[in-house]
């Protein structure tokens, strides 16, 4: 059953978005709803959602989360009109939260204060600097987006709105790991996620601009030796899930969980999908106004989507060293023929770099967590494994577990 530990994610606006990047697989959605050119949801709708959503959990924490598309184009008014609803049924003494993702073009002073009135969290899409960013992430006119970007950023900081980063890794700025983390850490962004992007073009197959499995697992490398000076201070959500997993708390992170299914999408007009990567027509489990979230949660369509992830596991999965964090990772991603019944995911060699690498230190981690320790502590222990590690020639192995000698890999 899942009437516990789920969450929602909302389109308001559906698959609408006011930029156009070029990697962007949700814009395509529209043809889901080619009879319509409206993507507003209804106060009615949103109504039924939140009554729904709440009488779906356990409480008394609450988190509603909204995505997109691009979910401010829904307007200030229709997000000040869900606080209100949200405040009229929760029940006494719980507590409600709200993030948001967001590309930051739209923030102005009157969303940054409502952002902050209201404790939102908000999370920015970035790739990076500026000719980073600005290779994909363009707008309708084609033009780059990270200056807009920036300015939203700079409102949320004058308002002291809590935000966070989310990255896309792709096949340009994994080439410069350390110039992205730094750039982050520069713009004093303390929580950090990147999401590889692994597409299929028109033909099957992989598009140019998707990451190397190869090349996402050095750029996690490489980004983890910047971090370990920063353990503490910056907060990179793969790192935390591993530090989780290598102490026996399991991970949080869907990608990595041994089921699927607890993370729906909800559309503008109250359909209900069984994940954001799977809002296909197959996977629909029905629509609001017709069924209850709870309902379509605990049918066997979502059970059986759920458990799949676990049931279709590659040999080589279950096999590996790795698979009390990796659990085959994202099913969407699960694209590579080995012969099994089951294909491996795409990102597979990546994975099993970075793990293989952090292996030592997250042993070392796992330790200090269950004795206590501070941060500071953590830190100094890391930065001593990390000088033995790399104590190496040119001549010698690379230390990032390639196999290369370490004047043709990582020097």
């Amino acid at each position: 059953m899942f009437s516990k530990y789920f969450n929602v994610m909302v389109f308001p606006a559906g698959p609408i978005c006011n930029l156009d990047c070029e990697y962007c697989y949700y814009l395509k959605k529209t043809e889901l709803y080619s009879n319509t050119d409206n993507f507003q949801m209804s106060e009615e709708t949103l109504e039924k959602y939140i009554k729904q959503y709440l009488e779906a959990q356990p409480g008394p924490v609450v988190n509603f989360g909204w995505q997109g598309g691009e979910p401010t184009l829904r307007g200030l008014e229709f997000f000040q009109k869900a606080v209100e609803l949200q405040k009229k049924y929760a029940p006494e003494g719980w507590k409600i939260e709200n993030s948001i993702q967001t590309n930051a073009v739209l923030i102005d002073n009157q969303w940054a204060q409502f952002l902050k009135e209201n404790n939102f969290l908000v999370g920015v899409s970035l790739d990076g600097p500026a000719e980073l960013h600005n290779r994909y992430r363009k707008d309708k006119k084609a033009e780059g987006t990270h200056q807009k970007v920036m300015a939203g950023i700079k409102k949320l900081k004058e308002y002291g709105v809590e935000y966070n980063i989310l990255a896309v890794v792709n096949n340009v700025n994994s080439k410069k790991p350390e110039e992205v983390y730094n750039f982050f850490r520069d713009i004093e962004a303390d929580f950090i996620q990147f999401i590889p992007i692994v597409e299929m073009d028109e033909n099957g197959d992989i598009s140019s601009r998707s990451v190397k499995a190869e090349a996402y697992g050095k750029f996690l490398i490489k980004v983890f030796n910047e971090w370990v000076n920063d353990l503490g201070d910056v907060y990179v959500q793969i790192f935390e899930e591993a530090v989780s997993a290598w102490s026996g708390f399991g991970t949080n992170l869907c990608v990595f969980s041994k089921e699927c299914g607890k993370g729906p999408v909800m559309e503008y007009n109250g359909d209900l999908y069984s994940c954001d990567h799977f809002v296909e027509t197959e996977y629909k489990l029905g629509n609001i106004n017709d069924k209850s979230i709870l309902e379509m949660m605990n049918s066997n369509q979502q059970q059986e989507f759920g458990r799949d992830k676990r049931k279709e596991l590659n040999q080589k999965c279950i096999e590996c060293d790795y698979r009390f964090i990796c659990n085959g990772g994202c099913p969407k991603n699960r694209i590579i023929d080995t012969g099994d019944k089951y294909k491996l995911n795409y990102l597979c060699e990546g994975y099993k770099l970075f793990f293989a690498y952090i292996d030592p230190f997250m042993k070392k981690l796992a330790q200090l967590v269950k004795q206590r320790k501070s941060p500071i502590v953590m830190k100094k222990e890391l930065q001593k494994i990390h000088k033995e590690k790399w104590d190496v020639g040119r001549n010698d192995p690379c230390p990032c577990g390639s196999g290369k000698k370490y004047k043709k890999c990582c020097l």
